[in-house]
C-alpha cells in the first residue's frame, strides 16, 4: 500500500505535496516541494507509468540534500508524471500538468528534465504558460543548455570516480570500471573515464549486459548506442550476459547509472568492486551501504557523485531571463571542482567519524539545511 502524503513528512519536510489530475487528457500527476530553507524548490520532472507519490518524495528530499551538499542556495523538490513517454497522448498530459501547477509554477517550482522527458518537452511547458521562465533544459534554439548534449551528470560522476580512486591511492588509468546503465549518465561517465585511461569492462542497458575483461571498443559502442539506442549492446555482439551481470563482472569500480534500489544486502555481500560511485539517485538502501563499508568498499553517495546536472541547473535557473546562456567550458569546469572538492570531504568526513560515506554527506547536508532553518526561524523555539 502506498504512504500517504502525511506518513512522508517529517521535520525537514515535505513543505508541500501537490496531486492534480484531468480527466479528459488522463493526465495525472505530483508535485513534491521538500525544503525551501535554503532556497526555492528545484528537482527535475519525470514521467514514467510507475511514478508514485512516495517515489517522488523520496527524490524531491535528495534533491535537499544535493543541493546543500553542493552548496547552492536552492531547496529539494521534484515532479512527476503517470504515463507513458513514448505515448501519443504525452504533449497533451505535459500540458495539462502544466496547467493544473500554474499556482505553482515559476514562483514555487520550475520544472526540469529527469526520465522521460527531453527538451522538446521543456519546452512546451513554457509555451503552455507563456513563460520562458517555467523550465530549465530548453533546447539551445530557445536559449537553454544542453544538459544532455555535454552530459554534465555522467561528466561529474566520473570527475568524482577520479577524485575518489586518487583519494584511495588509485590511478584511473587501467582500472576496471564496470557501468549499469548506458543512457546520458553512462555514456558520458564512460566517455570521460576513457579519457582519463580508465578500461570500460562492462555496460548494461534494457537489452542485456555486454562484457569483456581487456575492455569495450568504447568509440564502437558509443556510436551503436547513437544508431541503435539499448541494442547497442546487441549490435556489438561478444559476450552478453542477462541484465543484472554487470554488477558482478570482476571490476574495480562500480557505476549504478540506471534505476534505484539496485544493491541490496545480498548483493553487498558479494560484489566484487572494491568503489561504488554511485551515478543513479538512491540505488542502494541503508543496510546495504552498512554492509559495503563493513566489507571495506568505498561508495560515493548519489547526492555527492551524480549533482553535476544540479551545478548545471543552478547556471540555468540563472540565466533563464538572459540572452547569454553559460559556456559549456564554464560549467564542466564548475561541475569538476566542485564535486571533486565534495568528494574528498565525504570522504575525509567518513573516516574521521568512523561512519559510512552516506551518513558523512547527509550529516554535512543536514547541518547546512538546519542552519538555514534556523537563521529563517523555521525551528520550534527549544531548538534555536
Amino acid at each position: 500500500m502506498s504512504a500517504s502524503p502525511l506518513d512522508l513528512m517529517d521535520d525537514y519536510g515535505p513543505e508541500k505535496v501537490v496531486c492534480v489530475s484531468d480527466t479528459r487528457s488522463g493526465m495525472r500527476g505530483v508535485l513534491v516541494i521538500d525544503n525551501t530553507a535554503r532556497g526555492m524548490g528545484k528537482g527535475g520532472t519525470r514521467m514514467s507509468t510507475s511514478v508514485t507519490v512516495e517515489e517522488i518524495a523520496r527524490l524531491a528530499r535528495t534533491m535537499t540534500w544535493k543541493w546543500a551538499a553542493v552548496d547552492l542556495p536552492f531547496g529539494g523538490a521534484k515532479a512527476g508524471l503517470v504515463g507513458d513517454p513514448q505515448g501519443p497522448d504525452k504533449e497533451r498530459q505535459l500540458r495539462a500538468f502544466a496547467r493544473a501547477l500554474a499556482h505553482e509554477v515559476p514562483s514555487d517550482y520550475v520544472f526540469g528534465l529527469d526520465m522521460g522527458l527531453t527538451e522538446r518537452d521543456a519546452a512546451i511547458f513554457i509555451d503552455e504558460l507563456r513563460d520562458r521562465g517555467a523550465s530549465v533544459g530548453l533546447p539551445a534554439e530557445l536559449g537553454g543548455f544542453p544538459y544532455d548534449e555535454l552530459g554534465v551528470t555522467g561528466h561529474g560522476v566520473a570527475e568524482a570516480t577520479d577524485a575518489a580512486l586518487r583519494h584511495l591511492g588509485r590511478d584511473t588509468a587501467g582500472v576496471r570500471v564496470s557501468l549499469q546503465g548506458f543512457g546520458a549518465v553512462g555514456t558520458a561517465a564512460a566517455r570521460r573515464l576513457n579519457q582519463l585511461g580508465a578500461r570500460i569492462v562492462a555496460v548494461s542497458t534494457s537489452e542485456g549486459a555486454l562484457t569483456d575483461p581487456d575492455g569495450l571498443d568504447l568509440d564502437l559502442l558509443l556510436k551503436l548506442r547513437a544508431e541503435a539506442g539499448d541494442r547497442c549492446v546487441l549490435e556489438y555482439g561478444g559476450d552478453i550476459r542477462p541484465l543484472g551481470a554487470e554488477l558482478r563482472v570482476p571490476a574495480d569500480v562500480l557505476i549504478p547509472a540506471a534505476r534505484q534500489d539496485v544493491i541490496d544486502v545480498a548483493l553487498a555481500r558479494e560484489l566484487p568492486a572494491r568503489l561504488v560511485v554511485e551515478g543513479a539517485n538512491l540505488p542502494t538502501d541503508r543496510a546495504a551501504q552498512a554492509v559495503l563499508s563493513e566489507r571495506g568498499i568505498v561508495v560515493v553517495p548519489d547526492f555527492i557523485a551524480n549533482a553535476g546536472g544540479v551545478v548545471a541547473a543552478a547556471y540555468s535557473m540563472d540565466s533563464r531571463g538572459s540572452s547569454f546562456p553559460p559556456s559549456a567550458d564554464v560549467v564542466l569546469a564548475s561541475v569538476s571542482a566542485r564535486l571533486r572538492a565534495n568528494t574528498i570531504t565525504v570522504l575525509d568526513a567518513a573516516s574521521a567519524g568512523r561512519r559510512t560515506t552516506h551518513e558523512a554527506a547527509l550529516a554535512i547536508a543536514q547541518d547546512r539545511v538546519l542552519t538555514a532553518m534556523r537563521l529563517r526561524g523555521r525551528l520550534p523555539q527549544a531548538v534555536l
